[in-house]
């Protein structure tokens, strides 16, 4: 796999969280599953590839407005 920038240094990251993890979208906070809509995994699981020289979190962008975002908009 090559990054869009065309280098071929792509990390893969794999994590399992144990029932929660915390994203933060500016001052809103959720510790909840790994979502599923953000391209970095989903569950208990994280898995994202980035690109070593770039920095460029691999995958298909951008992605809809998602669940979490939807979440933080209610409140």
């Amino acid at each position: 796999m090559a990054c869009k920038c065309g280098s071929e240094r792509i990390a893969n990251i794999l994590g399992h969280c144990i029932d929660e993890c915390c994203i933060r979208l500016g001052n809103f906070e959720d510790m909840n599953y790994v979502p599923d809509d953000m391209e970095i995994g989903g569950g208990d699981d994280l898995e994202f590839s980035y690109c070593l020289d770039c920095g460029k979190i691999q995958g298909e962008f951008p992605v809809q407005k998602t669940k979490l975002e939807k979440k933080r908009d209610k409140k």
